[in-house]
């Protein structure tokens, strides 16, 4: 099997530092060698350290054309949740909740409209295939007649027993969150790939039914909690942006705005669903004292603070190059102040705004984050006034809190 690195990895000798987080693997003799051969994109067999490295994030499994795959288009069976418009007639379970009209065509009609999770979870019956296919409505397979081609990258990943769901790329409007990027991953609360949208995801049948399907009491986030229970589970969950499809924007600025307050509205429940996973920041303590302090006023202690994040990670590592520690650390404050600017806009404007009343140093905060990205920001506030509604009628605070992590993990591979 071929296997593509992470952008992420490093390797100095035996000791290789990758994946989201990052952590450190300080290889064996033969370990060493199974790196080598991953690196030069070398065919290599199955082994607890192939197993540990996928897991970590710090390796992926690579789909090309013409890998073969145990399972073909006529193993999956494709299921549309729909309200309103017009039933494809492709051959997919077009689930229609409870439109008015209702849709002409359409294989099952909901009596009620429960939303998309619970549309989903009604096609299931209707399949007998080993694959399920998720596709909303307003996502375009490309030309694709039928199930189409754009299962072609994503099946092979099935040949793992213990693959769950693939997702390929959702591609649309510059800045959607449904698009995730073109790098592939392990899909994991907390990391790089911390979800993927329902829009277009492949299922196994099995795992579907062994986490109890989608949770239809969730109108929004259904597919975040689904696929952080298949992780918790222990199946596991992979994005694959070979193959792509695309997805409708909204037609004008009050439908986007509306969605992304909906968005927003799925924190609350899923922080209280998942405590550890959901966070509306994941940094360490090096970039927060660093950013802290120079908010502050205090330019001289974030200098400081960088160096000294420099020097540890150093000491952390010590066979690791001096050029790598210092671009991961400065990297790692860069990221830290992307990811402040993301939360300031999106998570914590509403207090911002307050404390902007009254300080100058606030203000400038509030224009720095918007700054960061200016054409984010309106869809960024939407989102974040649906996480404050959330929290208010769920009573939780719990989508504010920040979650710290530390510098690599380390660990022993063989």
């Amino acid at each position: 099997m071929h296997f593509a690195i992470d952008g992420t990895w490093e390797r100095t000798g035996p000791v290789v530092v990758a994946g989201s987080p990052l952590k450190i693997f300080r290889l064996t003799a033969p370990g060493a060698r199974i790196a080598e051969q991953i690196e030069r994109g070398a065919d290599v067999d199955s082994s607890t350290l192939i197993d540990r490295l996928v897991d970590a994030g710090a390796i992926h499994p690579e789909s090309h054309p013409g890998a073969t795959s145990v399972f073909t288009v006529d193993d999956v069976t494709v299921i549309t949740p729909q309200l309103g418009g017009i039933a494809s007639t492709d051959g997919r379970v077009v689930v229609d909740d409870s439109s008015t009209p209702p849709i002409a065509g359409a294989t099952i009609r909901l009596d009620n409209n429960s939303g998309p999770g619970a549309a989903r979870n009604a096609g299931r019956p209707l399949a007998t295939t080993a694959l399920l296919a998720f596709v909303d409505a307003d996502v375009d397979l490309l030309g694709d007649v039928g199930i189409g081609s754009w299962l072609t990258p994503l099946l092979p990943h099935f040949n793992d027993p213990s693959v769950a769901l693939i997702a390929p790329r959702v591609a649309g409007e510059p800045g959607s969150p449904l698009d995730l990027g073109d790098k592939p991953g392990r899909i994991r609360a907390g990391t790089r790939l911390g979800y993927v949208p329902a829009a277009a995801i492949v299922v196994r049948a099995d795992a579907f039914d062994a986490v109890g399907g989608f949770d239809p009491a969730l109108r929004f986030g259904e597919d975040v909690d689904f696929v952080w229970r298949l992780d918790q589970a222990g199946w596991r969950c992979r994005y694959e942006p070979a193959s792509a499809v695309w997805h409708e924007p909204r037609s004008n600025w009050p439908d986007r705005l509306h969605q992304q307050v909906g968005y927003g509205s799925a924190a609350a429940p899923l922080a209280l669903r998942h405590p550890n996973a959901l966070a509306p920041m994941h940094t360490n303590g090096w970039a927060v004292g660093s950013w802290l302090s120079a908010l502050a006023g205090h330019p001289g202690v974030a200098a400081v603070t960088v160096a000294a994040s420099v020097a540890a990670l150093a000491h952390k590592l010590p066979n690791v190059s001096t050029a790598w520690s210092l671009r991961t650390a400065l990297n790692s404050h860069l990221r830290g102040l992307q990811q402040l600017g993301v939360v300031l806009r999106r998570v914590w404007w509403p207090p911002l705004v307050l404390l902007a009343f009254f300080s100058k140093r606030m203000r400038l905060v509030a224009f720095g984050a918007v700054a960061l990205d200016v054409a984010a920001t309106p869809t960024d506030v939407a989102y974040g006034w649906g996480v404050w509604s959330g929290m208010i009628r769920h009573r939780t605070w719990r989508p504010l809190r920040p979650k710290f992590v530390s510098w690599p993990r380390r660990s022993v591979a063989r």
